[in-house]
């Protein structure tokens, strides 16, 4: 028995008129809405087509399926995500902390306004997982992470550095989905993300003085003067 041939996810054409764009901003924006509504599992061509006001066939013309829409919303997901780490993780005006809890404010905000949609693009997520665009999302923010790292903790080794990012970024995606589960109220996202992002600060501000204190302790001692 041949294994299943997976779905095709990318997109059918380009846009190439004003017009056009505009059909391919409305069906995306449709799309949007019932996924928040329905669901990954009741997401349909014949429902984002509804939404839009056009007809199934206008919807085809640029996406082949609901794989393909649902794959470009998270693509458009995942480039929103590298640009908002990037734009704030290389502020320079800001001290390296001070962007980090901005960056910590900033996500949880978003994951908690956004958490319908996102719970159904996870839900989704098994469909393009492994898709190129994937991994380059995930290398482009790693990049940006590992020189955030070099600026806030100069002193700690490479590997220190390493673990840190992936830490604190792993930590973001967990905790913010998790967290976005429920309803939440302001005062609640801002409490949750200021503690957030003192656990993040308190770590990084250790790796320094902790690298320090290990260099320190394996110095040798002087001999005492007979």
């Amino acid at each position: 028995m041949s294994a299943r041939k997976p779905p095709q996810i990318s997109s059918r054409k380009l846009p190439q008129q004003a017009r056009s764009s505009g059909l391919v901003a409305a069906i995306l924006e449709a799309a949007i809405q019932v996924l928040a509504k329905e669901g990954a599992a009741r997401f349909t061509t014949a429902r984002v087509a509804e939404r839009a006001g056009v007809s199934v066939g206008s919807v085809y013309q640029y996406f082949p399926n609901k794989a393909a829409i649902l794959f470009r919303l998270q693509t458009e997901e995942w480039r929103r995500t590298a640009e908002t780490l990037s734009r704030i993780l290389e502020d320079h005006k800001k001290p390296p902390l001070e962007r980090l809890r901005v960056l910590v404010h900033t996500f949880i905000k978003s994951e908690c306004e956004e958490a319908d949609m996102r719970v159904a693009l996870n839900d989704a997520a098994p469909l393009y997982r492994d898709a190129p665009e994937a991994r380059e999302a995930k290398a482009s923010v790693t990049l940006t992470m590992e020189g955030f790292m070099r600026e806030a903790a100069p002193d700690a080794s490479d590997a220190a550095r390493a673990l840190a990012g992936d830490l604190v970024l792993t930590t973001l995606g967990v905790v913010g989905h998790d967290f976005s589960a429920s309803p939440r109220s302001a005062a609640e996202i801002k409490a949750y993300s200021t503690a957030l992002a003192d656990m993040f600060c308190a770590y990084i501000s250790s790796l320094g003085s902790s690298g320090s204190s290990a260099a320190k302790k394996s110095k040798p001692r002087r001999q005492r003067a007979a």
